[in-house]
């Protein structure tokens, strides 16, 4: 009985050990690859960097990791390497993403599993590693995933350099001018010195014999210290102005159009777009008459892959035919009994595909829909109003963005445009193209100018135009409202002084 009790514990002692892997230099090896890969100029590739399973492997090796027999270099390079590698695979996780901060308890209640134990990130770094080991320079090491932070570096955090590593990125950063701003008179640091001030040793005089023994050009003890917002937006490579191939490599995530990227896998987006179309057509004695078209256009995406989604899209229309006086909104309201000048319904719907090409240009994708019309004798007769075209339509959207600085961003839309396949005069052949200049003064605002114009290329030649002003907000990660307002004009109206306008309102939600 014995013997069958000490083999048992045994099995047990053996069991254990096989869910536990001790931390060697393949682990280091491992995520020094990984942050070679995936990180540049201080930022992260998240849209890519799940398409393989380096990450997730190396999270494993996190959580499993036994350091009961580990050196206190190798424990605190491990837990640098974890802390850095945690927020990656956070935000990648929920990517898009416009800051780490729309993620509830992303720091102090959200649990990761680190050798073994179920942890917050905030224990991670104070419990961890600052009440044990007490160094300020993790500081500049350790990286919260936003702009803000001092830059994550493209290589893993080793035993054996752990020292030169920590003295090279503390020096680094204090050195930095986007960092530490400093004037004549005054130095403006960042948040990290107000939070951490204990770290650095509680008074101002002590911050500032912190700094100045890392500092090329020391800052006078009688600066005015002062400390600037904190950047919250994502440290992610489409934040970069780097160049692949002549051409920006990504938007800014915060600041883009952000249409331009698919969705990751296992996602889904929903959007919602209301296009409140009016006119007024021209006469010898004024404006005279109205056409009006509301159009709600639905599309839904799910992410079959990183690079692919497929989905669907349809559109309801409503059109009123009237004289002026009369009111824009009377396209809602629906007639009784017959009249010939207003007509509702469904009138498309069709599946929808949005793939990236090229997986380096991660805000680069294209979208393409075939849509069947749904109704009978759609484009009118005497007895009803045209609402739309009798025929498939083939819609193929080429969508791009480039970040410029840290809150602009331009957003590039070219398209091919084939409408009422299989009419006798297949005539409908257009190549719009849109473009969009944005502006962000916060994470959840962005507001933007718009310019488009679409030949249609027929015998009979012709157009359209508009420019706009448009405004988005983000409620959450997951909701988004757009508002916009264009002038439209094209060959009819010019040539009979007309005017139109159109009245937008968006929503998109992703899960």
């Amino acid at each position: 009985m014995k013997s069958l009790i000490n083999l048992f514990l045994a099995v047990l002692i053996f069991s254990g050990q096989s869910f536990a892997g001790e931390i060697n230099a393949q682990f280091f090896n491992e995520a020094d690859a990984f942050f070679k890969t995936y990180v540049k100029n201080g930022n992260v590739n998240y849209a890519v960097v799940n398409n393989d399973g380096t990450l997730k492997s190396l999270i494993q090796s996190v959580s499993e990791a036994d350091l009961s027999s580990a050196s206190d270099a190798t424990i605190q390079a491990f837990y640098i390497n974890a802390y850095n590698l945690h927020v990656i695979n956070k935000a990648a996780n929920a990517y898009p993403l416009n800051s780490v901060m729309d993620i509830n308890g992303f720091f102090d209640s959200k649990k990761i599993t680190v050798g073994g134990k179920k942890i917050t990130l905030n224990q991670l770094e104070k419990d961890y590693l600052l009440k044990p080991y007490g160094d300020a320079r993790y500081h500049f090491v350790l990286v919260c995933g936003a702009l803000g932070c001092p830059p994550i570096t493209n290589f893993a955090y080793t035993p054996e350099m752990l020292e030169q590593q920590l003295e090279m990125q503390t020096q680094k950063a204090i050195n930095d001018s986007n960092f530490l701003k400093v004037t004549e008179s005054s130095v403006s640091l960042s948040q990290i010195f107000k939070w951490y001030a204990k770290d650095f040793g509680g008074n101002k005089k002590a911050v500032l014999d912190f700094i100045n023994k890392y500092r090329s050009e020391k800052i006078s003890s009688g600066a005015k210290v002062k400390y600037y917002d904190y950047d919250w937006k994502l440290n992610d490579t489409a934040n970069s102005t780097s160049f692949i191939g002549g051409a920006a490599a990504a938007g800014n995530n915060s600041a883009r159009y952000i249409v331009s990227s698919t969705i990751k896998k296992g996602s889904t987006e929903t959007k919602i777009f209301n296009n409140l179309y009016t006119q007024h057509t021209g006469s010898a004695e004024g404006l005279t008459d109205r056409s009006t078209f509301n159009t709600t256009s639905v599309s839904f995406l799910y992410g079959l892959t990183n690079r692919v989604n497929v989905g669907f899209s349809t559109r309801y229309r409503q059109v009123r035919n009237d004289r002026l006086p009369s009111n824009v909104l009377s396209v809602f309201s629906r007639s009784e009994g017959e009249d010939i000048s207003h007509r509702q319904g469904f009138t498309s719907f069709g599946p929808q595909i949005r793939f990236a090409p090229v997986p380096k240009w991660t805000n680069f994708s294209i979208q393409s829909s075939f849509v069947f019309a749904i109704g009978d004798d759609l484009e009118g007769s005497n007895t009803q109003p045209y609402i739309d075209w009798s025929g498939p339509t083939w819609w193929t959207q080429f969508f791009n963005d480039f970040s410029i600085g840290n809150s602009f961003s331009l957003f590039t839309e070219i398209d091919f445009l084939l409408e009422d396949i299989g009419s006798e005069d297949l005539n409908r052949i257009s190549t719009p193209v849109t473009l969009i200049f944005s502006y962000n003064p916060t994470s959840k605002i962005t507001l933007y100018t718009l310019g488009g114009y679409s030949p249609y290329w027929q015998a009979d030649y012709d157009y359209f135009s508009q420019v706009g002003i448009g405004s988005k907000y983000q409620f959450t990660p997951n909701l988004e409202l757009e508002l916009l307002y264009t002038d439209f004009s094209n060959k009819f109206l010019n040539e009979t002084g007309g005017q139109a306008a159109t009245y937008n309102l968006g929503l998109r939600f992703n899960i």
